[in-house]
């Protein structure tokens, strides 16, 4: 008998929530009575999704822009006070704007992009999400989906790949610092999921090789696991789920995997 994980009400802010991964995500953990705010810049994909997620639960949306330091400030503030308290934060974010892109193709613009979205905004949102929790004597738990190529690096991407590397980093510090006091993190390595990013970028590295793109949809997601196939969602959101429950404590700070064993090395 399958046994889901009821998340009991907790309040979790998902950012870049309005399509692909943190939709589902979103999706997935409303399914488990968590209760949610999704965000995105996009005021047209914010409303389409709140009103398709409003059947699973009790969700609201606030337009974030990542890289605005007040949007960021005011998705906590108005998080805060729609959720009635922020118990947990899941970190999500899309490409930069030249990916796919080789590293001689990239700009100095290119890589500081790069560095604020998957460096300084889920450092600066850590930063007041534990403020906040230390102020009224809160836990709280921290997830940064990140991705499986920060290990085993895919070149189109390589600025998402040393620049989201430092989330793992970000969930030791995070769990070092303040496990004792009820704060925690961690970092899920995500392999490929079926989403329109994906696909673009697939579409994108397609045409660069004068390809199809099945045949590259194949070779570059398909054929690198042995279960050819993409995740699902409830895989994804059973993990994401378990992690945000008290049974996923003794974990804190931890690198968790989820790739169909697409990456070839291990670590010891």
């Amino acid at each position: 008998m399958r046994v889901e994980i009821d998340l009991n009400g907790i309040g979790v802010i998902v950012t870049a929530s309005s399509r692909g991964i943190g939709f589902n995500v979103a999706k997935e953990l409303l399914k488990r009575n968590a209760r949610v705010v999704i965000s995105s810049r996009s005021e047209e994909n914010l409303k389409k999704a709140l009103e398709e997620l409003s059947g699973y639960g009790e969700v609201y949306s606030v337009r974030t822009n990542l890289f605005d330091q007040r949007d960021l400030e005011n998705l906590v503030k108005e998080g805060w006070e729609l959720l009635g308290g922020i118990d947990a934060l899941v970190w999500n974010a899309g490409n930069v704007r030249c990916e796919p892109c080789l590293l001689h193709e990239a700009g100095y613009i290119d890589w500081i992009e790069a560095s604020a979205l998957h460096t300084v905004a889920p450092g600066y949102l850590t930063t007041l999400l534990v403020q906040t929790w230390l102020e009224r004597k809160k836990k709280g738990t921290l997830i940064y989906l990140n991705s499986v190529s920060i290990k085993e690096p895919m070149p189109p991407l390589a600025l998402a790949d040393v620049t989201r590397a430092g989330l793992v980093q970000l969930a030791r510090s995070v769990s070092r610092t303040y496990g004792k006091r009820g704060i925690r993190a961690y970092s899920v390595l995500l392999g490929s999921f079926d989403t329109p990013g994906a696909r673009e970028n697939l579409k994108a590295v397609a045409e660069a090789r004068g390809e199809p793109f099945e045949e590259t949809w194949e070779r570059e997601v398909l054929g690198r696991t042995p279960l050819h196939r993409t995740g699902r969602w409830s895989e994804l959101g059973s993990l994401v789920a378990f992690l945000l429950s008290e049974e996923a404590e003794y974990m804190l700070g931890s690198t968790v995997v989820i790739d169909g064993a697409m990456t070839r090395g291990i670590d010891i």
